[in-house]
């Protein structure tokens, strides 16, 4: 590595220590400061923030795999994050998150269930699945970024050596500065990505033409459109890549997405999970920022598409021989760092690794700071010590943040790979979290019981799992999580006694649900005759189904750049217009002010 580059990437990491430092007298008032800002965090920047956390490096690594094994199919693939939770969310969840007012997912319970037994049992259940979920981001953070340094640095040291240097500098800034360092530096960071992803872009567009671009790929993989059958063969070309399909287990395309929508839809309707995502959401000063806040994350992450398209199509045309010499020992997770280390001008260079830097560590602070709420709020102040002063638990949130980091450490180390990891996160734990989360929502007579029999169910099959079904794919052990968790959810609370009424027309009376709350709402407007109920529900779904689309058209605009579509690029610049103004006049003209 260049010594500018170097020196650009050790000034970077200077500069947001700094940062972290120079907050830190602001976030250290009270732990509404150190993990929500205080709510006066505009909505925008939390936007932004929440963006940058997404840009993760780990996931770019694996998203630019994606994209080059599958080709234009693999655009739908991210849904099995889901990508399109973020429509959910901008269109009335964060609203329902956001008018709790609360500081974590599991105070919200409180929200929802009271806090009787059943509620106790739920805050705890809530919690537990927080901590795994957080250690299981940070553990899929650790093989990214372990990896991707091995790659560039110019010292002999082993990837999961790299990795802890990482986490330990950006744990500094976190404990510093809680919130608002994590929001200023995702801001830098979300600057410096932009920029780069945009420079990635434009040398790949430059650098090849369609028609060495169309020689290095298989038929059909440029169309986006596909049958019951993958029809991708790779074989003449990088015969690994159908090792690959074969390995993910997704060459029936028409029953993946299937799943993958099944999965989707269900998981985005159960609302964000206890993560960064959250904490944004009960961070913003209203929930009408709240929403809006959601809402331009889509638009923050269009750029991060410039990279992950231009970096493939740079490694199909002048990586592929090199990936093909690996034999068995083929790492599609090294395009990324092959791809930069050849094409980039000194100082871009330095500035591109900074920025990938930065996405590693926006990812890593945010999810440090809200896996840090949970251990303080919803364990330490609640059972242990509840009669603190603010400095005190403020010094226990520093201690929490080191402990987050060094339980994913410790699980980094034991996971095989990013891939791997990836899809537990994103199929199994998932499942499990699922069913509780979505009839919480929607059913009045769901209860505490029935939310911490569902989610602990669902939890504990999600973790055994892997281990008695290690061959099975954990998109397809899905149904099976959900199924289980949701017998125990509706068991449990039809075995014991709705929550406490009062609480029942608190929560729907404040956070304004739509769903089978019949009971609920009839006692509602007995008190308040001129209370009305939520009567949205076709309007939010028009909005959703208009919104994924208008989601997809933006990713799918630098992607059809980039592989030179240019028909294909106007028709989705055209839905991104026409989508743009029906969700200006039938959702943001109609976002309620509370």
């Amino acid at each position: 590595m260049h010594v500018v580059d170097l020196s650009i990437i050790i000034l970077y990491l200077i500069a947001v220590v700094i940062i972290g430092f120079l907050v830190s007298r602001r976030a250290s008032q009270n732990i509404d400061n150190y993990f929500l800002g205080g709510n006066e965090v505009p909505w925008y920047l939390l936007g932004v923030s929440n963006a940058s956390s997404m840009f993760d490096i780990t996931g770019t690594m694996w998203l630019v795999s994606i994209l080059f094994i599958y080709g234009l199919k693999g655009a739908w693939i991210p849904w099995l994050w889901p990508l399109f939770n973020q429509i959910f969310l901008m269109v009335y969840l964060s609203a329902w998150v956001r008018r709790s007012n609360v500081l974590t997912g599991a105070e919200w319970i409180t929200t929802r269930f009271g806090d009787k037994g059943g509620a106790e049992l739920s805050r705890l259940a809530v919690l537990v699945f927080a901590l795994v979920s957080v250690v299981g981001f940070l553990a899929y953070a650790f093989q990214g970024i372990g990896k991707f340094a091995s790659v560039f640095f110019p010292w002999d040291i082993a990837p999961e050596t790299y990795a802890i240097a990482v986490m330990s500098i950006t744990t500094i800034y976190v404990v510093a500065g809680g919130m608002y360092s994590v929001v200023f530096t995702d801001l830098i960071q979300f600057v410096i990505l932009t920029i780069v992803s945009v420079v990635i872009g434009i040398i790949a567009f430059n650098a090849i033409t369609p028609a060495e671009l169309q020689a290095a790929v298989p038929e059909g993989w440029s169309d986006i459109v596909f049958g019951w059958t993958l029809d991708l063969d790779w074989g003449a070309l990088l015969p690994a890549g159908n090792d690959r399909i074969v390995d993910d287990g997704w060459n029936l395309f028409t029953i993946f997405m299937m799943m993958v929508l099944f999965k989707g839809i269900l998981v985005s309707a159960a609302g964000p999970v206890p993560n960064y995502d959250m904490q944004r959401m009960l961070a913003a000063r209203t929930p009408k920022e709240a929403a809006m806040m959601s809402g331009i994350v889509s638009i923050c992450t269009m750029p991060r598409w410039f990279m992950i398209t231009g970096v493939t199509t740079l490694a199909l045309v002048f990586f592929r021989e090199e990936l093909a010499a690996m034999g068995d020992a083929i790492d599609f997770e090294l395009i990324l760092p092959w791809v930069i280390n050849n094409f980039l001008p000194v100082g871009i260079v330095g500035l591109l690794l900074a920025g990938l830097l930065a996405a590693f560590m926006s990812t890593f602070d945010s999810t440090v700071n809200a896996g840090a709420a949970y251990l303080v709020n919803d364990l330490y102040k609640r059972y242990l010590k509840p009669n603190e002063s603010e400095k005190t638990y403020v010094k226990a949130s520093y201690a929490a943040s080191f402990i987050v980091v060094a339980l994913g450490v410790v699980f980094g180390l034991m996971a095989e790979s990013v891939n791997t990891v990836t899809q537990w996160i994103v199929s199994g734990l998932y499942g499990g979290y699922t069913a509780p989360n979505v009839l919480k929502w929607h059913w009045w007579r769901f209860n505490g019981y029935g939310y911490f029999w569902g989610m602990i169910s669902g939890v504990a099959a999600a973790l055994i799992f892997p281990l008695v079904l290690p061959d099975v794919q954990p998109l397809y052990t899905f149904p099976y999580l959900l199924i289980i968790s949701a017998v125990a959810c509706v068991v449990a609370s039809l075995m014991t006694e709705p929550d406490d009424e009062e609480t029942l027309k608190s929560f729907y009376t404040s956070v304004r649900p739509w769903g089978f709350w019949k009971p609920i709402h009839a006692k509602v407007v007995a008190e308040q005759p001129d209370f009305a109920g939520n009567q949205h529900f076709r309007r939010d779904m028009t909005n959703v189904a208009v919104g994924i689309t208008w989601q997809m058209s933006l990713m799918l605009f630098p992607i059809y750049l980039l592989v030179y579509n240019f028909s294909a690029m106007w028709i989705v610049i055209g839905l991104v217009l026409v989508t743009t103004v029906f969700l200006k006049k039938n959702w943001y003209d109609k976002l309620e002010e509370d």
